[in-house]
């Protein structure tokens, strides 16, 4: 299992210079708002995941005024010790992103070879519940994404045939010529279609046998649009009126529902749970993100930013009973949460004060 020991950076928002250090178990990071708590998280992000987790342009985590940010973690897996390090340099409409393993560079897929996994939570996550099915959408594709290149791939090839057959559909009025142009698009379509939607509803299945989190049950319901033949002989017409495809997997929705563990009825979380409903439902699905990891004998580190939050006591201690085994860094603004952590022999907790 790697550890992250100690974390380094430079220039990394409003981190001019400044370094971490980290429980095995868990580290608590404790300070009032815009203090640098989530830019903490994030520079652990970056450097395991490769990316940051709030900004499109990644150049926006260099330092104002700044051209260069450097990010070096070291870990450690027995007796072994590594360190990894990404630098980010700006130089005018240029930005450029180099990965060192032991200040060796490495090509990004020898970087992320022998790295844990991560599992993250923000407050805006629940923006996957309470958003548009395409919230949902992008969260199941980005799940998929990180662990099956396949899935990836036959995503990118569906959206770009998605995006021609659309074309086929703007520019023609007569159906007969119509229908013969759509034939090769319908066919490649359909096949990438079913990679997907297989592939999702594996996922919905795996989430269906962990529905348990403490006394609370979660499921998930895959409302799934399919594109096939018989379909497309349904939605041909209205397509041309349209002239837009009408049916596949991204009009796809997925709807979480939760209940007591002993009550047969569940309710919907986005219709009529509470905040901290809502909460507990990312947070089941974060927990089965660490399952699916273990799966393949993977050990992630669990990131959590502002989670105890809006919760009340009983809740809170349902969250730290359930990080205990993994290493997590988590973000609050509560002091009194140290007292509900049970210190061990050697020390479960490490706080860093921001």
């Amino acid at each position: 299992m790697m550890v992250l020991k100690e974390i380094i950076l430079s220039n990394f928002r409003n981190f001019e210079r400044r370094s971490f250090d980290f429980s095995p178990n868990l580290t608590l990071i404790i300070g009032n708002n815009s203090r640098g708590k989530t830019t903490l998280l994030e520079s652990i992000y970056l450097i395991i995941a490769g990316v940051g987790f709030r900004e499109e342009k990644e150049e926006e985590l260099i330092s104002f005024g700044k051209d260069e940010l450097s990010a070096v973690a070291n870990f450690s897996k027995g007796k072994e010790k590594y360190s990894f390090q990404i630098k980010i340099i700006r130089r005018k409409d240029l930005t450029q992103k180099v990965f060192f393993i032991d200040k060796t560079p490495q090509k990004y897929t020898k970087y992320r070879a022998d790295f844990p996994g991560v599992v993250l939570f923000t407050p805006e996550q629940i923006y996957t519940i309470t958003g548009p099915p395409s919230a949902r959408r992008d969260y199941f594709n980005h799940q998929l994404s990180r662990h099956d290149l396949e899935y990836k791939k036959h995503l990118t090839n569906y959206d770009s045939a998605l995006r021609k057959r659309n074309k086929v559909l703007e520019k023609h009025v007569e159906s007969i010529s119509l229908k013969d142009e759509l034939v090769f698009w319908n066919d490649y379509l359909e096949k990438e279609a079913r990679y997907i939607t297989n592939k999702r509803q594996l996922y919905v299945d795996f989430l269906n046998s962990n529905r348990k989190l403490d006394s609370k049950e979660f499921s998930i319901i895959y409302m799934k649009n399919e594109f096939n033949g018989k379909r497309l002989a349904e939605v041909i017409e209205k397509e041309r009126i349209l002239r837009r495809t009408l049916i596949g997997p991204q009009k796809d929705d997925f709807r979480i529902l939760v209940g007591n563990g002993n009550d047969k009825e569940q309710k919907d979380v986005d219709l009529f749970g509470s905040r901290s409903e809502e909460r507990l439902a990312i947070f089941w699905l974060k927990i089965n993100e660490l399952k699916f990891y273990e799966l393949k004998k993977i050990k992630p580190i669990l990131l959590l930013d502002d989670i105890f939050s809006e919760l009340d006591e009983t809740n809170q201690k349902i969250i730290l009973e359930l990080i205990k085994k993994h290493q997590t860094v988590t973000t609050t603004t509560e002091t009194k949460i140290k007292n509900l952590v049970k210190l061990s022999d050697d020390g479960f907790y490490h706080t860093i004060n921001l």
